[in-house]
């Protein structure tokens, strides 16, 4: 995001690099990354396959943490044609009356790319990644580590993801994110921290149901705003088109979903 000045004022398999990792819990954070990163390239095609809605709603707050009356609200239906081709279509969208930042094309890319972070085999060599150890998430034990994109690896124009990343210890998915869209940049942009949660879906992939943030975000010029955005997937649903392909092995389980998000 860029701030808006008024006239008068104003990402051959490589092995992931990382820091010595605490052995205490006979963890091997290199099989965990080999095998957590192959199934969310399983899970983003699969999920390309779904459709499902996608409604946003940002307001700028005030220096209490009240909403103002700035504010952008967009409903998208992700679906595909009758042809089988994947395509947005817009619900809802009136003016935003967003008037002190503005939102730019690498903001429009990670609300798509960055947000619902998937760091699949052939993305993971763009990364540094560092175990940090296990934590829960609700009640649902997940393997945790720190993710970095390495500079060397960065190239212009490409959003990449920064935080920390959850990973379910059964299923070996990511049930969470937390972090913020980074890549090499000109001008005063500046991104929010977010958070992300999975919930299972037909008892097998963890798709992106929800995200979150609430950031101050820092100007060059000493102007600070105040966002908050939620981000909500829902209704998905398989498509089931000719062009309907199934996706690794059938896993009978029951459903396990983070409640934490609401």
């Amino acid at each position: 995001m860029r701030a808006i000045v008024l006239s008068a004022a104003w990402a051959a398999i490589c092995l992931p690099v990382w820091a010595a990792a605490p052995q205490s819990d006979n963890v091997n954070p290199d099989e965990i990354i080999r095998k957590f990163a192959a199934k969310e390239a399983d899970f983003a095609a699969a999920r390309n396959n779904y459709t499902y809605r996608q409604t946003l709603k940002m307001q700028v707050l005030d220096f209490g943490g009240n909403p103002t009356r700035q504010q952008w609200d967009l409903v998208e239906d992700i679906i595909f044609t009758p042809e089988g081709k994947r395509m947005e279509k817009v619900v809802y969208a009136p003016v935003s009356t967003i008037t002190d930042i503005m939102v730019t094309p690498e903001d429009e890319n990670d609300l798509r790319n960055v947000q619902p972070f998937v760091l699949t085999t052939a993305e993971v060599p763009n990364y540094q990644l560092d175990y940090l150890g296990r934590e829960k998430v609700d009640e649902i034990g997940c393997y945790t580590f720190s993710v970095k994109p390495l500079p060397k690896k960065m190239v212009v124009g490409k959003r990449y993801f920064e935080g920390e990343i959850w990973v379910d210890d059964r299923d070996l998915q990511i049930v969470k994110t937390y972090g913020k869209g980074t890549g090499l940049k000109a001008g005063d942009q500046q991104f929010p921290k977010f958070e992300t949660y999975r919930e299972q879906i037909d008892g097998k992939y963890w798709f992106p149901t929800y995200t979150h943030a609430d950031d101050t975000l820092h100007f060059k010029d000493g102007q600070d705003v105040h966002i908050a955005m939620t981000v909500k997937y829902q209704e998905y649903k398989r498509y089931e088109g000719k062009s309907t392909i199934q996706y690794g092995d059938a896993v009978d389980q029951p459903n396990r979903t983070p409640t934490t998000k609401k």
